[in-house]
């Protein structure tokens, strides 16, 4: 296939860089294209700028997109890569999640210094995170444990951790295996008591609607089931919230034609905790997603999201 220069727009940190040189060999492999025919362009988002304080105190998930989304719409880029539990669950006007690539390893990792599980932490101890979600979660766990707010990229994290900041941190296992960094691991989650956020481990390709130029080079890299599951997951999402604001989690499996899906909501202490289980067919994934929001939310009701919001 001969193409124009392709300009993929990224974050900086080592984990965005990686997910941009992952798509680009992507598609150089489905298009038997050059390196050079590809070119990753940084750009500085809000989100990696504020350090001090929660996302959803900022402004919410949007802080890690707004300045890529707006290259691209400007036509300064291409396409956009983004982890996709970063991404808000309404894009912009003009622009759509056009392509998910297959997912990884959905998992939690908790990395240790205090101890190499967290069920074996001492008591009162301090586990860094910035996630709501898995502060929730391990609240719910371990209600002793204090959590603390833990900015900065993969290695900033681990070298705070190993400076003695905190006595734990958790992190994706994808974006570890990512970096070649998942022999830091101590411990790996399982699924049922630590679920992931929706789109946890995979990477989407973000463009502009219409541009069948982009559409056509990327489509032989969506990957399918990735996309279905992430369907629901994200519609889920869209019927609660969308933002960092709520301790949420949502994950999809799809085995041929039938998708499983698990979705929980937390309040931020953890003690109050709704979970549902549905299951249908993968190519009903949207829907599936949309009534199991819809019915978590009427179950949980409207006090339990104003009682802490």
């Amino acid at each position: 296939m001969q193409t124009d220069l392709i300009r993929i727009g990224t974050r900086g940190s080592a984990l965005a860089l990686a997910q941009a040189e992952e798509t680009r060999a992507r598609l150089m492999a489905a298009h038997g294209l050059p390196n050079d025919a590809f070119e990753i362009v940084v750009i500085s988002t809000s989100g990696d700028r504020i350090q001090d304080r929660p996302l959803s105190e900022a402004g919410g998930k949007g802080l890690f997109t707004k300045e890529i989304e707006e290259a691209l719409l400007s036509g300064g880029i291409d396409i956009a890569v983004h982890s996709s539990k970063d991404m808000p669950t309404m894009p912009p006007d003009g622009l759509e999640l056009s392509a998910f690539l297959e997912r990884e390893d959905v998992r939690d990792a908790y990395i240790g210094r205090a101890a190499p599980k967290l069920a074996d932490l001492p008591q009162n101890a301090i586990v860094g995170s910035s996630s709501l979600r898995r502060q929730a979660l391990v609240r719910r766990l371990r209600p002793d444990i204090e959590m603390v707010l833990y900015r900065g990229n993969v290695q900033t994290r681990l070298r705070k951790l190993a400076e003695g900041v905190v006595d734990g941190t958790l992190l994706a296992n994808a974006g570890l295996k990512r970096l070649a960094l998942d022999h830091v691991i101590t411990e790996l989650l399982p699924v049922e008591a630590f679920p992931p956020a929706p789109g946890q481990g995979a990477i989407c390709i973000e463009s502009r609607i219409g541009d069948r130029r982009v559409l056509d080079l990327i489509a032989p890299i969506s990957h399918e089931r990735t996309t279905q599951a992430l369907s629901c997951e994200r519609a889920f999402l869209a019927t609660l919230d969308g933002s960092c604001r709520t301790p949420l989690a949502g994950y999809a499996q799809i085995d041929g034609d039938a998708l499983s899906f698990f979705g929980m909501i937390l309040s931020p202490d953890g003690r109050q905790v709704h979970e549902i289980r549905r299951e249908g067919k993968a190519d009903d994934a949207r829907a599936i997603g949309l009534q199991a929001g819809a019915d978590i939310r009427a179950r949980a009701g409207s006090q339990f999201f104003e009682s802490w919001t």
